[in-house]
């Protein structure tokens, strides 16, 4: 029963079990013979099955594929002919195959439905397996060969080519420039050359206001003032009170009379 609110909508199919008592094997079998059936044109035959068994021993099981499949024009390496099928009886799982036919034209004045229906119970799982022989050992030869390709191969160029060249100047960095020239300051910096740009200020003077030292790096206030906090102190007091000076330990004065020391007085707020 399908739920109320459920937005997908539902349909109920019956499934056939007419077939549902029919034993059907499960057959691996290698790529290499996949690709051949799949190619194949459905009216001719792909191999033959063989089964042989004698008196209280277990059935032999072979498959021999169809010498029109063996070698085409396009195939390097003739795959082998002859198989062996090992067999394993299915015991504790229950497997089944399905079907899901869809009509292939539904605007028909009785339109069909899709079926559903169960083929068959898998009673024995069998693995294809080629017989070691020379065809066979040169197919595996092939296949080491072509898996140790490079898919990616270096070619050395002997004439300049378009692609390869290098953007003088990339498209993100001239509206960065053109950005730049329209607001008058320049976006966030790098912390370290912000710092730079703040000691190489202060070897100048000894105290600067918040607006000159914005004007000199050209940063955000609120940038600029988180990184004022790690390399400067601000003084609240008189004489030099609303000004930013080096922190003690990034002071680096040369030795020179007091009164050299320049004092930025006319930066005050």
């Amino acid at each position: 029963m399908s739920s109320s609110t459920s937005t997908t909508p539902h349909s109920d199919k019956e499934l056939d079990l007419s077939n549902s008592n029919r034993g059907v094997w499960l057959v691996k079998v290698p790529k290499y013979i996949s690709t051949k059936w799949q190619k194949a044109p459905g009216n001719i035959e792909v191999g033959k099955l063989r089964i042989s068994k004698s008196a209280g021993q277990k059935a032999v099981v072979s498959l021999a594929i169809a010498d029109s499949l063996l070698t085409q024009e396009s195939d390097e390496v003739v795959i082998p002919k002859d198989h062996h099928l090992d067999v394993q009886i299915v015991e504790r799982q229950t497997l089944g195959v399905f079907s899901h036919s869809v009509p292939p034209n539904s605007d028909a004045v009785v339109p069909e439905t899709e079926k559903l229906c169960l083929e068959g119970r898998i009673q024995q799982k069998l693995e294809c397996r080629p017989h070691a022989d020379k065809g066979y050992m040169q197919l595996k030869l092939e296949s080491f060969r072509k898996a140790a390709q490079p898919t990616r191969l270096v070619m050395q160029l002997d004439r300049v080519v378009q692609n390869y060249k290098p953007v003088s100047n990339h498209k993100y960095n001239i509206e960065y420039e053109e950005k730049k020239k329209a607001e008058g300051k320049k976006a966030r910096d790098d912390k370290d050359s912000v710092i730079e740009m703040l000691f190489a200020a202060f070897e100048k003077h000894q105290y600067y206001n918040i607006k000159d030292l914005v004007r000199i790096t050209r940063q955000p206030v609120t940038y600029l003032k988180e990184i004022l906090k790690d390399v400067c102190d601000y003084n609240i007091k008189n004489p030099h009170r609303n000004m930013w000076e080096l922190k003690p330990e990034y002071r680096h004065y040369k030795d020179q009379p007091s009164g050299d020391k320049a004092d930025k007085s006319d930066d005050s707020d």
